[in-house]
């Protein structure tokens, strides 16, 4: 249908518009939309009534709203993720996936059934065992798991509950009933997109969202919280801390992770950021060790403890195992849990919801085979040609040949396979999935679609289902994952009585917590300092790269000393490698210079800076701003866009407009620093790491251009000014002059000139000061009175030369000054981010 066609539709019935747009769901599949005589649902009639007149006209915009406001925000899911490879966007669909009262009722009944289920079945298998004594689990099923872990047989968790919150994929049948198809028991994710889609499209259908009552989601991420907090062990009366364990900033699923932990208010920590002394979890931080009472791990469970699990996992915290056994940490989800999201065990739950709980299950799964069963592997076989095959165990088998829908196409293959190793096998008998309209081209076309939901303890042994969801669709029943390019949508559940108002906010008084101090991990520490070393450093780059190519096409050619000057310079600041020639060929200098700055694999480039920035950036996402991460982003991005690594031609005119704007981007960067972020101890380290970097390129400028002797000419001498961005205030200070001892005075020793070095040497005393201070540390050695702000030199000193003509006591104090701010970056590193072990970069990184 074209624009023109939507325009007129603008005119009609809104719900019969929908109904005339929508393409049929597929023969043999339950189509959300539409009855099977073609009548919009009701919850479906609801909505577009809601949106109103002229709304199909307007969707496109919508679309298009919704993608760039996935991009402003950075909202990305790491498909293929490595540690220099991109990320790729979140894909969120226009349309919500609605459930009626109806549906959600039973859906509410039937997953909180099963979640209590699920953690009786872990109380008893890695207790007294009763269910595999008496037959209801296999113990072959159970013990040739690796999911389960014998270490933690007898283990009662702190709190006594093995789950805190257990994830469910449901999927609708033909006949118009859910199913389960999936559950998640060991770290579910998905909350934090669940989360972030509500927000984004209940905003652009709040007419809809507002009068169908679509039920909030904050209550059920408060009872999360305070499910943990009332679980966890305390010290005394002090409120106990949580913290979110995540695998790190290359994990598929890391902004929701960041997002999370932002949206509950707790620490976001790596595996390194953990300690385990005297059978008690630590957190490493600014101020030395803190203790942790719970974790909200996003850790499978064999990556956290390399002592006892995996001893290749990077990921853990060694002893945590011990931690747990000795009732001193809560772990949510229970380490030990992820046996249960094995297929196999699909096929016995409702055996055992009668033995357990005395009923059937509410909720049904598919008919499931475990083929270690002989009686159970035969009904597989002969069920094989309409069936998918599984591995009973993550990695127990290799994918086998599937069509389109993951159907097997080589039964005689598939079935000799089972034949010899049955019990690696699980077979399940084939359920074609609901589909639901989506935006797509001017037309309503349905998608695959697969919710999932969550249900939440309230820690007294109940359960509650978090009211909505994660719905993903694809356009194959296949491709229903995001890990294989499918989308999202909100999940939007409409109430039966009142929309609940709550908020994450804390109603009660709570004077203990007034006036704490937020926590900053070392690893968060450490990647402020470098961030502030990072946007400083770009900036530093891309300013030299505008001012030497700019000098090189003056309208006159420099001189030997200016172009010796700009040489040194551009190998300091990391523009060119050592030994390019900026005497003999100024040309193929520049061409150097040009090809260097996008270069991403060098430490030697424009191009590396910002993406070393990104990636600070990205390791604080739970700290930043959302405006300060866009920004930095927003700076990479432009420049890789504008000035791509692949152009052969590249000239001075086609770069200094990127350089330009980059430039105009940084400057933004550093007014978020500035005067967005609390001035806590992680922004004194920030600071301090920008005027670290700012000081070693400082020295650096004054020894290419003292020691070159090009200060003495104009050329060099202009230049200098506007390296130092120092051009403005010293022709307004002295007008017509070109003197030396004018120059020093207003680049080394003026205070009030945020670019001289007295100046940044003022601040950095001041911030370290307050630093050390906070944590209780004596402050660094040094030398010459460095931390009492003074430069312990005179204007006259500096502006006499040797018998050479040399600058030689100015330039025993740019060396002095280089060094300092060496030697000052290391000490940071092994006082404040690193714990008895090796410092993990340096002032060369």
């Amino acid at each position: 249908m074209t624009q023109a066609d939507l325009q007129l539709e603008a005119f009609a019935d809104p719900a019969a518009a929908a109904a005339r747009l929508a393409a049929a769901a597929p023969a043999g599949h339950f189509d959300e939309l539409r009855d099977p005589q073609g009548t919009l649902r009701p919850v479906w009639r609801q909505f577009f009534e809601h949106v109103g007149a002229g709304a199909f006209a307007d969707f496109d915009r919508r679309a298009a709203l919704l993608a760039r406001q996935v991009r402003d925000d950075g909202i990305t899911y790491n498909v293929y993720s490595d540690q220099h490879g991109p990320t790729h966007r979140w894909s969120l669909d226009l349309l919500p996936f609605i459930v009626s009262r109806e549906d959600w009722a039973r859906i509410e009944e039937g997953i909180v059934q099963r979640a209590s289920l699920l953690s009786e079945i872990l109380r008893d298998v890695y207790g007294e065992q009763s269910l595999l004594k008496r037959g209801l689990l296999p113990p072959a099923l159970v013990f040739g798991n690796p999911g389960y872990l014998r270490p933690l047989h007898g283990t009662v968790p702190v709190g006594g509950s093995f789950l805190h919150m257990v994830a469910f994929d449901l999927a609708r049948a033909p006949d118009g009933r859910w199913w389960v198809v999936g559950q998640r028991t060991q770290a579910p994710s998905g909350l934090g997109y669940a989360l972030q889609n509500r927000i984004l499209v209940s905003r652009l259908f709040a007419d809809s969202f507002r009068a169908m009552q679509i039920q909030r989601l904050a209550s059920s991420f408060r009872r999360l919280l305070d499910t943990l907090t009332r679980l966890a062990p305390r010290d005394d009366e002090a409120p106990p801390r949580i913290v979110l364990l995540t695998p790190g900033p290359y994990n598929e699923t890391y902004f929701e992770q960041a997002y999370l932990a932002r949206y509950l208010g707790i620490p976001l920590v790596e595996g390194n950021d953990l300690t385990v002394r005297s059978e008690r979890l630590y957190l490493r931080t600014l101020h030395g060790l803190e203790r942790v009472h719970g974790v909200l791990r996003r850790l499978d469970d064999a990556y956290c403890d390399p002592l006892e699990l995996r001893p290749d996992s990077a990921l853990g915290v060694p002893g945590l195992l011990q931690a747990v056994r000795a009732g001193q940490v809560l772990v949510s989800n229970a380490i030990g849990s992820g046996f249960l999201e094995s297929h196999a065990v699909h096929g016995f739950l409702p055996a055992i919801a009668r033995s357990m709980l005395g009923v059937d299950l509410k909720l049904p799964a598919r008919h499931t085979w475990w083929c270690g069963e002989e009686a159970a592997c035969r009904d597989a076989l002969e069920n094989l040609d309409r069936a998918l095959i599984r591995a009973s165990y993550p990695g127990a088998i290799t994918e086998p040949a599937a069509d389109a829908e993951g159907l097997p196409v080589n039964l005689a293959d598939i079935r000799e396979r089972i034949q010899a190793s049955p019990e690696l096998y699980t077979v399940q008998s084939f359920l074609p999935f609901s589909h639901t309209p989506t935006w797509r081209r001017a037309t309503l076309a349905p998608r695959v679609a697969v919710i999932r939901t969550y249900a939440v303890a309230d820690g007294a042994g109940g359960w509650h289902a978090l009211p909505g969801g994660l719905a993903r669709i694809g356009e194959r029943q296949k491709d229903v994952s995001m890990q294989r390019g499918g989308s999202s949508a909100d999940t939007w559940v409409i109430t039966g009585g009142e929309v609940d108002t709550d908020t994450l906010l804390d109603r009660k008084s709570r004077h203990d917590e007034v006036g704490r101090r937020r926590i900053v991990t070392s690893r968060a520490a450490e990647n402020l300092f470098w961030m502030g070393r990072y946007t400083e450093r770009s900036d530093n780059a891309v300013r030299g790269a505008q001012q030497v190519l700019a000098a090189l096409h003056g309208d006159e050619p420099l001189s030997e000393p200016v172009l010796q000057a700009v040489g040194r310079l551009c190998e300091a600041l990391g523009l060119v490698p050592a030994g390019v020639p900026s005497i003999t060929s100024p040309r193929v200098f520049e061409r150097t210079l040009l090809a260097c700055l996008t270069d991403r694999d060098g430490a030697t480039s424009v191009a590396f800076d910002l993406a070393a920035l990104v990636r600070n950036a990205a390791e604080l996402r739970d700290r930043l701003a959302l405006e300060h991460w866009q920004l930095i982003s927003g700076v990479a991005e432009t420049f890789w866009d504008a000035a791509p690594h692949d152009s052969p031609q590249r000239t001075a005119e086609d770069v200094l407009a990127p350089l330009s704007a980059i430039s105009t981007g940084i400057r933004a960067i550093t007014g978020a620093q500035a005067d967005g972020m609390t001035r806590d101890d992680g922004w004194r380290l920030l600071t301090i790491g920008r005027q670290i970097e700012r000081l070693a390129a400082i020295s650096s400028t004054l020894l290419a251009f003292f020691e070159t002797d090009a200060i003495s000419l104009e050329a060099g001498f202009d230049l200098a000014l506007s390296l130092f961005h120092s051009t403005i205030t010293y022709r307004s200070r002295y007008q017509g002059r070109q003197e030396a001892d004018a120059l020093i005075d207003l680049l080394v020793l003026d205070a009030s000139n945020p670019r001289a070095a007295a100046c940044t040497v003022e601040l950095l005393a001041r911030e370290l000061a307050a630093l050390t201070a906070s944590a209780g540390q004596h402050p660094p050695p040094t030398s010459d009175g460095l931390l009492g702000a003074s430069l312990g030199v005179s204007l006259a000193e500096l502006c006499v030369r040797d018998a050479d003509g040399r600058w030689a006591r100015l330039s025993a104090l740019a060396h002095q000054l280089r060094g300092w701010s060496f030697e000052l970056s290391d000490w940071i590193g092994l006082h404040y981010f690193i714990h008895a072990e090796a410092p993990l970069q340096s002032m060369f990184a």
